[in-house]
């Protein structure tokens, strides 16, 4: 079966799957419920994801570019690869988006049609509804071979102004993901990895699903009724190896009693920063670590610790074997150690996106990342926030990362997040945000007292149900301003 480059040429999904085509009988996806689980062999994955293929190839050409609406089950999946199987490109969206945020998404893609599960908003345009057991039905496609440059999915990030805007990447972007299963995953084909996302999530897409089916490894997903505080009964009853997660599951999982996890060897976190404290109080708790990731929709991750080289205390990890990277000042000339500046990657990375739809590829040397770091002298990464992010209360520079850390411990708090409030007669003053136990304000300003400057410190505490997040689960920072009561700060 193709998978590596050849004379024929190459195609992502005949390369995620040609480990799995050596162990047709083994379970490449078991979607988690709390009495059971649903069993996907090899065999039955590399069937269906064939037949999609075959069933999109009597209705699209090579090359389209097919819409997901689809919600969290296997046909996801095998929708995403089958589209890349037949030669078109797949476009993967979050269910929970509107009418009006899905209409002008498919607006700057320009789909040829939008697969769709009943009861979820789709554009205008061809619709075909998602249809699993036609899919399984049908005969094998051929793999859709080609240049390993030429589009072969497309996702959405969010640019500094908050707008959607669709980032392509080629089919040679699976083979840069090699380098994450040593230098932050540490994969192997014997390992079952959990990952708490949902399907359309990339991070799940890629860590959760591609990464353990090219290796021939198990993929284990919640099903949609499993809610997070279940989690760990999920990791000890499948004899989870890895647990992937974003920092706010971790933080949710620690506030109960956890049960024994002995086939657990590590955890993996991405998606947002990871608290230091939370990955000690992780290891306290379960005996076992987290690693980190950073990277971001363009490039996926690139900076992550792994079990053969932990990230130090406070950073979050060391450049991948094979990345090139620099810490680049204003003047995008390189940095000495202990500096603060941009963080850029070398654009001749093979994980590195074909450019934003309607807009020329990235050239130059750097692609400038928007990350805030420095590097220490042992090489490591330390995240200091997005520059487009940064907080000027009183005209000083204040990094939302370095405040959130210091807050970490605040008794009785699930989740926070602090930005800048623009309060009566122009002033700023930074807000802090938080979910769990409310407060009294004297506490909370005490806390932080001790632990930053005054000027870093904020002047109003905004106690609410939850943080707004994304479509994938991150922090919304730009809703949170919104939440603000009115009125001068404390």
């Amino acid at each position: 079966m193709p998978g590596i480059m050849s004379a024929a040429g190459f195609n992502l999904a005949a390369h995620v799957l040609a480990q799995g085509q050596e162990t047709p009988e083994k379970i490449a996806l078991a979607v988690l419920g709390l009495t059971g689980a649903e069993r996907w062999s090899y065999a039955r994955l590399i069937g269906a994801v064939r037949g999609c293929g075959t069933w999109l190839s009597s209705r699209a050409a090579s090359g389209d570019r097919i819409l997901i609406r689809m919600g969290n089950t296997p046909a996801y999946p095998v929708l995403y690869l089958g589209a890349i199987a037949a030669g078109m490109v797949p476009v993967a969206t979050s269910p929970l988006l509107t009418a009006p945020e899905i209409a002008r998404m498919a607006a700057l893609v320009r789909p040829r049609a939008t697969v769709a599960d009943p009861g979820i908003a789709v554009p205008d345009g061809a619709v075909w509804p998602a249809d699993l057991p036609a899919w399984e039905a049908a005969a094998p496609c051929n793999w859709q071979m080609g240049d390993p440059e030429r589009e072969g999915y497309v996702v959405f990030t969010s640019g500094t102004s908050g707008s959607p805007m669709a980032v392509r990447h080629a089919h040679r972007a699976i083979l840069a993901r090699r380098m994450m299963h040593r230098g932050w995953e540490g994969l192997t084909a014997q390992d079952r990895l959990l990952h708490a996302g949902a399907f359309n999530w990339t991070y799940t897409m890629g860590t959760g699903l591609l990464d353990p089916w090219t290796l021939g490894a198990t993929a284990l997903i919640p099903g949609p009724q499993v809610a997070q505080e279940h989690l760990p009964l999920l990791l000890k009853r499948h004899d989870a190896t890895i647990f992937a997660a974003s920092p706010a599951v971790f933080r949710r999982l620690l506030r109960a009693p956890m049960p024994g996890m002995p086939r657990l060897r590590h955890a993996l976190s991405a998606g947002e920063a990871l608290p230091p404290a939370l990955r000690e109080c992780w290891r306290e708790v379960t005996g076992t670590d987290i690693h980190e990731a950073l990277g971001m929709s363009e490039i996926s991750t690139f900076i992550s610790g792994n079990p053969d080289h932990p990230a130090p205390y406070g950073a979050t990890g060391f450049p991948q074997a094979g990345r090139r990277i620099a810490v680049l000042g204003p003047d995008l000339h390189p940095l000495p150690p202990g500096e603060v500046g941009q963080l850029a990657v070398s654009t001749a990375d093979p994980g590195l996106m074909l450019g934003y739809q309607d807009h020329p590829p990235p050239d130059g040397d750097w692609f400038l990342t928007g990350d805030l770091v420095h590097q220490g002298w042992d090489g490591a990464i330390h995240y200091h926030g997005r520059a487009d992010e940064m907080m000027n209360p009183g005209g000083i520079r204040v990094s939302p990362r370095e405040v959130e850390l210091a807050l970490a411990d605040l008794p009785g708090v699930v989740e926070l997040a602090v930005t800048e409030i623009a309060g009566e007669a122009g002033a700023r003053f930074i807000a802090c945000f938080y979910a769990g136990d409310a407060l009294p304000e004297s506490t909370a300003s005490a806390f932080v007292a001790e632990r930053l400057a005054r000027y870093k410190q904020p002047r109003a505490w905004v106690h609410l149900p939850a943080l707004p997040r994304t479509a994938t689960a991150k922090i919304d920072r730009r809703a949170l301003a919104a939440l603000y009561p009115k009125g001068p700060a404390a």
